[in-house]
């Protein structure tokens, strides 16, 4: 019995873990998918034919509607890795939920079990004294 709390709450510890870690992954991603729309904006406001991108540490100028075309394809990547660790969140949360109770509800049973076993010393004290 104690065996099989201490694995829940280890199973419990390591789906935590891992929430923290998807919970941060989706916080970088929607930043970059911000980034990406706020991008996007500019490149429909342009008039320009042509525009410099970012490759590495240099500025290469590219053609206007590749460079549209190339950011709205990542930012649809982006966007469907976000949705995916959504996805995950929420099973993980699910999961965590229903760790706690299966937790809860063991330590419950435990500690009425020990209550039992403490109350049966004690009405055996007594039988003892009488």
């Amino acid at each position: 019995m104690a065996n099989d709390i201490q694995q829940k709450i280890v199973d419990f510890e390591r789906s935590r873990n891992q929430l923290l870690g998807i919970s941060a992954q989706k916080q970088q991603l929607q930043i970059q998918s911000q980034t990406l729309k706020v991008t996007l904006d500019e490149l429909e406001k342009t008039k320009e034919k042509q525009v410099y991108k970012a490759v590495g540490n240099i500025l290469i100028l590219s053609d206007t509607a590749k460079v549209k075309k190339e950011t709205r394809e990542r930012k649809e990547s982006v966007d469907l890795r976000i949705k995916t660790l959504q996805k995950q969140e929420e099973s993980l949360v699910n999961k965590l939920n229903k760790l706690k109770g299966e937790i809860e509800s063991a330590q419950k049973q435990a500690g009425a079990a020990e209550s039992e076993v403490i109350e049966t010393e004690e009405s055996d004290e007594k039988e003892k004294k009488k």
